[in-house]
């Protein structure tokens, strides 16, 4: 039997709260879930506000997506409580949750044109066909699809089958929707597309997106709240921006990029990139080496500096400050950057 916390004593602070409306689309009350032992998610707690854009990011394996499937009920928790606003969903079946989860593969039904594939949901619940077509020639028009109507999925480019497999996902209005790195199988350009158009659905919706991704930048762009996952665990939970300016331990400041992790006599520090130049040491704090790469970004260039201590860190510089004064691969340069600009790190 999965342990539980009696969430429903009425005891217990998360019982009291119950009884009035949640401020809370998600909430995770230290969920674990194991596979033979092997922890892959360990006593996560996490709170998502009603109506949020919500990222889960992090590497490969860290749990992020073992996360998304317990949310949506395709895994079964081992240990922990799982609550869409105010009810206890832990072990009720993925239909009575009121979420509803795109997959990374859209997987559309391949015989069935756009509008039954939105539809088909309807129709496994009962909906008559009439009513059901024009309920789902309601969310194509939402998703900019309704031209696309008749079209299977083999006549569609994989942004338009992705729209499609939106619209499928929200017919059924849920409380939450779910997405499991909706945006992987797109080109660069229409992933950029996409990440607006997600976020514009969200706000019209004002309903909660759950969105798993490795992508920083994605997180970055679409997200309220971003929960940075690593080995099973949350390692830190904020604005975009809060994680970003304040990473708060050395894998955070890694992973979400735009870093470097400097080791100083009172710890380990994070200063960002673009706030490192290269110059002479003066009244600044300085580490020396030697370019070690030149990259060419359009209105920044990135010099990653391997330092005489062994360290790999980098400068993004504004592409006219470096044309002034330019550095090729093995010249001897130093990194310099102001204390001010130095955040602490917890390990």
């Amino acid at each position: 039997m999965n342990a539980r916390h009696p969430i429903n004593t009425p005891a217990t602070p998360l019982a009291q709260a119950a009884a009035a409306p949640s401020r809370y689309d998600v909430e995770l009350v230290a969920v674990s879930k194991s596979y033979a032992g092997a922890a892959a998610v360990e006593t996560i707690s996490l709170r998502i506000p009603k109506a949020s854009y919500c990222c889960l990011l992090g590497p490969s394996g860290c749990g992020k997506s073992t996360t998304l499937r317990m949310i949506a009920g395709h895994e079964q928790v081992s240990a922990g409580d799982i609550l869409i606003g105010d009810r206890n969903v832990t072990d009720a079946p993925p239909a009575a949750r009121g979420t509803s989860m795109m997959f990374q593969n859209y997987a559309l039904f391949p015989h069935m044109t756009a509008v039954d594939n939105v539809a088909y949901s309807l129709k496994v619940r009962g909906v008559a066909k009439v009513e059901r077509r024009a309920r789902a020639r309601e969310f194509l028009d939402l998703v900019r699809m309704s031209s696309f109507a008749e079209r299977l999925p083999a006549q569609m480019s994989g942004g338009q089958q992705q729209r499609v497999a939106l619209a499928r996902a929200l017919i059924t209005r849920p409380q939450v929707l779910l997405l499991d790195e909706p945006l992987s199988a797109l080109d660069p350009f229409l992933r950029e597309h996409m990440r607006g158009e997600l976020k514009r659905l969200q706000r019209e919706l004002g309903i909660s997106f759950v969105h798993v991704t490795h992508s920083q930048e994605e997180a970055m762009a679409l997200a309220d709240m971003v929960v940075v996952m690593e080995a099973g665990h949350i390692r830190q939970t904020g604005s975009a921006r809060e994680i970003f300016e304040k990473p708060n331990t050395a894998f955070v400041a890694r992973f979400i990029g735009g870093h470097n992790v400097i080791a100083t006599p009172g710890g380990q520090v994070a200063v960002r990139a673009d706030r490192c130049r290269l110059g002479s040491a003066g009244s600044l704090t300085s580490l020396s080496g030697h370019a070690a790469n030149i990259e060419y970004l359009g209105p920044m260039v990135r010099v990653s500096v391997a330092t005489d201590n062994g360290l790999d860190a980098a400068a993004l510089i504004p592409d006219e400050l470096f044309f002034t004064a330019p550095v090729d691969i093995g010249h001897a340069v130093t990194l310099i950057w102001s204390e001010r600009d130095a955040h602490a790190l917890s390990d």
